[in-house]
């Protein structure tokens, strides 16, 4: 049987028989299971299982409460302070710092995206620390995407053209538009979905690769010196040259240390909670000197919830913002989960399972107040205002739902029932309120909300 001729080969096939560089290695990611062991800032003193039937669990309990009336555990409590010109607390020390975000993710960086990192971006961008920081692993990462959108764009495009090209000359010519483009029938889209492939691996694999040879230039380059950058006429400088100098060789490097501007800025809720809920948190006033007790620190966070904050003299609502917010976070914090902000996709909050470093929020939360109790409904005036607080749009409430859908978060609607109110609540006894008893009236109703598509919901 004669052999038939083998036919023209385009250039992008030709590309498919070159050996495929080696991928390179990817970057280490720090141990985060060891980093966020502790789930909250406390320390727990776990008791061993007790087994009825075996004498030794039960010696083995005897000796764990031992352990613990002779050497309890150590709780830290961490200070922070409110501001009121901004209505939320600050977090200054960086031991409190690093505790509130690894045992539990509370709050975030005032200069970072999440996490507090500002320091390591800073030293990073003037060459005293090597590697890279989070934050630019999500710019190379977003670049990345970037560039491979316009190479499979450009690929299209180009094998559009080449199709064009060859109906017109077959057209022309009566030939088939296979013969034409010189690939065997039944083969161009193949070949083309591969060369495609191929390409776009390998600008993939030249985009790490040249990111590491910056990351490697950028620590030999901070080994052998030391850059200074100048700062606006105006500002204190963030770097200082200490009188001390090290020798290395007989030349003499200054020592240099860069001043860490950034603050942790925790939400109110997450104040209350570090402080009420779990008793991990002292919060002083603007002034630094006198701390604030849970009730006063409750009728503070009540005032500044509204914009702007209302007068301290006036007594507290059941509806106040603050309130209803805390016992979503309450309940869900509760639950196990971490409970972060959700202004970024126009939501309350996101439910994480274990954090935002292991993985995406699985919920998306928002919060409706709800006021079935028969007191909201008595006057006129009540019903017209308690309407106005919890009327929501059809329109508000899919577009709310199709933001979530697009970034595969589940909705959750929480209602919360409003009681009516108490004289428990007036300013002028704001030391005598119980806040156990005030939060056990208020009960959270939550409702999955799942969009609804035709071809995938036909049941």
């Amino acid at each position: 049987m004669a052999s038939q001729p083998q036919p023209n080969i385009a250039p992008s096939t030709q590309e498919l028989a070159a050996p495929a560089t080696s991928r390179p290695p990817r970057r280490q990611r720090p141990d985060y299971r060891h980093i966020h062991r502790f789930s909250l800032p406390l320390t727990v003193h776990p008791l061993p299982p007790l087994i009825p039937h075996n004498p030794l669990s039960i010696i083995s309990v005897l000796l764990s409460y031992l352990t613990y009336f002779i050497a309890p555990p150590h709780n830290d409590i961490h200070s922070a302070y409110f501001d009121s010109n901004t209505s939320s607390v600050h977090v200054t020390d960086e031991k409190t710092v690093r505790a509130l975000w690894e045992m539990g993710f509370f709050g975030k960086g005032s200069l970072s995206r999440s996490e507090p990192t500002w320091l390591d971006q800073e030293k990073k961008r003037r060459g005293l620390l090597g590697g890279v920081t989070s934050e630019e692993v999500t710019r190379q990462r977003r670049a990345e995407r970037r560039e491979l959108k316009l190479q499979r764009a450009r690929s299209e495009k180009l094998i559009i053209e080449q199709r064009l090209q060859a109906e017109t000359a077959a057209r022309e010519g009566h030939t088939s538009p296979e013969t034409q483009s010189g690939l065997p029938s039944g083969a161009t889209n193949g070949t083309a979905v591969t060369a495609e492939k191929f390409s776009v691996k390998k600008a993939r694999e030249a985009k790490l690769l040249e990111a590491q040879q910056l990351a490697k230039r950028d620590r030999e380059t901070a080994g052998k010196a030391v850059r200074f950058s100048t700062t606006a006429e105006g500002n204190d400088s963030t770097v200082k040259q200490s009188e001390n100098t090290i020798v290395d060789g007989g030349e003499s490097t200054p020592e240099t240390t860069v001043d860490n501007e950034e603050h942790l800025q925790i939400s109110n809720e997450e104040a209350f909670f570090l402080v009420y809920g779990l008793g991990a948190l002292h919060i002083f006033d603007k002034d630094r000197k006198t701390v604030l007790s849970p009730r006063s620190l409750l009728t503070r966070f009540c005032h500044h919830s509204y914009s702007p904050p209302r007068d301290m003299s006036l007594d507290l609502k059941t509806d106040d913002p603050f309130l209803i917010s805390y016992v979503v976070y309450h309940h869900f914090r509760s639950l196990g989960w971490v409970v972060r902000s959700g202004v970024k996709f126009g939501v309350d909050y996101l439910l994480y399972n274990r954090g935002p470093v292991f993985s995406h929020a699985e919920f998306a939360v928002v919060v409706i107040p709800s006021y079935d109790h028969p007191y909201w409904s008595e006057t006129e005036n009540r019903r017209a205002e308690c309407a106005g607080k919890q009327a929501r749009s059809w329109w508000w409430f899919h577009c709310v739902n199709r933001v979530q859908a697009q970034v595969k978060k589940t909705l959750v609607v929480c209602y919360v029932e409003i009681p009516p109110p108490t004289q428990g609540l007036e300013s002028d006894s704001a030391d005598g309120l119980d806040i156990g008893a005030l939060l056990t009236r208020y009960s959270v109703r939550d409702l999955v909300i799942r969009r609804w598509i035709p071809n995938r919901s036909r049941d």
